[in-house]
């Protein structure tokens, strides 16, 4: 069965002097706008009112009329367009519980982006041009996009580090499904390994924070003890914004790497559905639970496995992975974090980690054999879900 891929090719450009005067005006006018939009919702919501997207497009023409916000009307309309379109996006997933109420951005925390599309740019031969614009981006092509294919979205960014990115939404058509295999794993995520599989093989934790710690906390000190507002410290706040910018470019790099080689190996993966947002609540684990990026390392995983047609199975959280014996499927009573092996009854002696790799690849076969589908059931008649019911059924 083939598959329609829409992927996101993004490169770094150098903008003149007057483009990115002009690209900052329009992050401006995008954040103001969605703030405004956000604002003008919210006062609804209290007076138990729903506008929509139409409503809001109606209040930017109405905004741009008068002479305090007639500013908005220098930048190209579409990125404008676009923000509202993103709000109504975060209204709906509010209404469906899934995302928490819209918030406002911030002019220093928050990501400065716009995004155009087909009818705001052109991109002839390698050229890319962007509404308002005298001429074409200065691209820097690490790569070229799939022959034959067109941007349909074109996103431009900036950094807290300063370095400009443009992102360019295109149809793919070299992403086709790999050929069915009977390969399965069962993958379970950690901190003294990043991965322990199913099939024994344990994945090194890179720890890509640990090692610009130092150089890292450096930096901080040297921002830190600079006057507010002045130059010197917004450099040294550029530096900083560098390190972390490499430290992440790193761990993306590596989670890139070992998502796709797990996808290409194995035709189903099971992985547990872990609440990483509670998580890092934990004072002690908070920065190495970050550095090992979990729910990063899942999202990857789960849009490569439906690019290639591999199945991803998530096994409800409270699954006992850990305590329970993959050999003769005996329950533990409870297991301190710091046992790493341990001694079933049966006289089986287990490596906790590819243990719990073990059991997550049997209980997520049997979520596939019951048909509970690729997300854990939470509520279900019975009031438990498919694993839950398999493990009742191992207990001796």
């Amino acid at each position: 069965m083939s598959i329609r891929v829409k992927r996101a090719f993004k490169y770094r450009f150098y903008p003149t002097d007057a483009q990115a005067a002009e690209l900052s005006r329009t992050f401006g006018c995008v954040r103001k706008v969605y703030n405004m939009a956000l604002a003008a919702r919210t006062e609804a919501w209290a007076r138990h009112e729903r506008v929509n997207y139409n409503q809001s497009s109606a209040m930017l023409t109405a905004w741009k009329k008068t002479e305090e916000l007639a500013f908005l009307n220098e930048v190209s309309s579409v990125p404008l367009q676009q923000t509202l379109r993103h709000l109504q996006g975060a209204f709906v997933n509010f209404f469906s519980k899934r995302a928490r109420y819209p918030r406002f951005k911030s002019k220093r925390k928050s990501r400065a982006s716009a995004e155009y599309t087909s009818s705001a740019f052109t991109f002839r031969d390698g050229r890319l041009k962007l509404a308002k614009m005298a001429g074409p981006l200065d691209i820097v092509w690490s790569r070229p996009l799939p022959e034959g294919s067109v941007p349909t979205t074109v996103t431009v960014s900036r950094d807290a580090a300063g370095s400009w990115f443009v992102s360019m939404l295109c149809d793919d058509p070299t992403v086709k499904p790999l050929a069915a295999t009977d390969a399965a794993v069962g993958i379970d995520v950690g901190l003294d390994h990043l991965l322990a599989l199913s099939t024994g093989e344990k994945i090194a934790n890179p720890r890509h924070e640990r090692r610009d710690r130092a150089r890292l906390a450096t930096a901080q000190r040297h921002c830190a003890r600079k006057e507010k507002g002045s130059a010197n410290r917004e450099k040294a706040r550029r530096k900083v914004a560098r390190i972390h910018a490499r430290i992440t470019d790193r761990r993306r790099d590596g989670l890139h790497k070992l998502t796709t080689r797990l996808v290409r190996e194995n035709q189903t993966l099971v992985i547990e559905d872990l609440t990483v947002r509670n998580m890092v609540r934990n004072r002690k684990l908070a920065r190495a639970i970050s550095d090992a990026a979990w729910a990063e390392f899942r999202r990857l995983l789960e849009y490569k496995a439906a690019w290639y047609g591999r199945d991803v199975v998530v096994v409800d959280r409270f699954f006992p992975s850990s305590k329970l014996c993959s050999h003769c499927g005996a329950l533990q009573e409870g297991m301190a974090l710091n046992v790493r092996t341990w001694t079933c009854d049966c006289g089986t002696v287990h490596d906790r980690d590819v243990n719990a790799a073990k059991n997550l690849l049997a209980a997520g076969l049997a979520v596939s054999v019951c048909g509970a589908g690729v997300r854990p059931q939470r509520r279900t008649p019975g009031g438990q879900s498919a694993t839950k019911q398999k493990i009742s059924r191992r207990e001796p």
